[in-house]
């Protein structure tokens, strides 16, 4: 079933896509809802972002490029980072480039949605506690990265997490395809075979450091091939099963200049 939220009548609503139409719902996405009766033709509104995500969780570092490549052993700690729910954007927003920047980094990415509370899960368990799936870009200022090794302002900015276009909740994530292209030009296309952590493995030790929620999304990485890029560029992320996040990148406008009168 794939969940997507839309602007329709100046109004956000959430619905079920169903081939050419969106049937809307009313309730609580991940406890229960119904469907209101009316129903919109998917190519005739504005999608948003599919949920707004109580917290959003990346781990960096995830990919490898070759199955040779992958470890024998995992990390004793991970690393994760959080992105404020305030940077979540939708399909087709644009991805605003600070000033100070210049470039940023896509990074294509599948997102796992959490749909239950979750502590101290097992590895084995943790598919029960997973709602669904949507695509993510991990848009990142690696210029505004701490030389410690801190990346919450390089991950922070507002617009630098767009999400979409829907969330699928029938998909087995262990060996699809997440790719990127720049401008129509393919950048990633990597299997999920290739994470160094497992779905499994990273919201299972999410689990024991802090109880996830329904609405908390887990970015699982980034496949090889991401790149720095300017204003004007066109990015095109997608998951095998899930669809196409498109989203064009501009330069922040200028501040305003203050005319003093003498």
């Amino acid at each position: 079933m794939k969940f997507a939220r839309f602007l329709a009548d100046g109004v956000i609503r959430a619905g079920v896509v169903n081939g050419e139409v969106i049937r809307e719902i009313e309730g609580n996405m991940f406890t229960a809802w119904d469907y209101t009766g009316n129903v919109f033709r998917y190519d005739r509104v504005s999608l948003v972002a599919p949920l707004a995500p109580r917290h959003v969780i990346g781990i960096g570092a995830n990919y490898v490029a070759s199955h040779e490549q992958l470890p024998a052993e995992m990390p004793d700690i991970p690393v994760f980072f959080f992105k404020p729910s305030s940077s979540v954007v939708g399909p087709e927003a644009e991805v605003v480039i600070p000033n100070a920047a210049g470039e940023v980094k896509f990074e294509s990415e599948l997102a796992v949605v959490i749909g239950k509370e979750a502590k101290q899960v097992s590895e084995e368990d943790v598919w029960s506690y997973i709602f669904g799936y949507t695509v993510a870009n991990d848009v990142t200022a690696p210029q505004f990265f701490h030389p410690d090794g801190h990346w919450t302002i390089g991950k922070s900015f507002d617009t630098f997490t767009p999400l979409g276009p829907v969330i699928e909740t029938e998909l087995d994530p262990r060996a699809v395809s997440v790719k990127a292209r720049v401008n129509g030009e393919e950048k990633q296309n990597s299997s999920t075979e290739l994470m160094i952590i497992s779905i499994s493995k990273m919201i299972s030790y999410l689990s024991h450091v802090m109880t996830l929620q329904p609405g908390d999304v887990i970015l699982t990485g980034s496949p090889v091939g991401a790149e720095l890029v300017g204003p004007g560029t066109v990015i095109e992320c997608e998951v095998d099963g899930i669809g196409t996040l498109r989203n064009t990148f501009v330069a922040a406008k200028a501040p305003a200049v203050s005319i003093r009168r003498s």
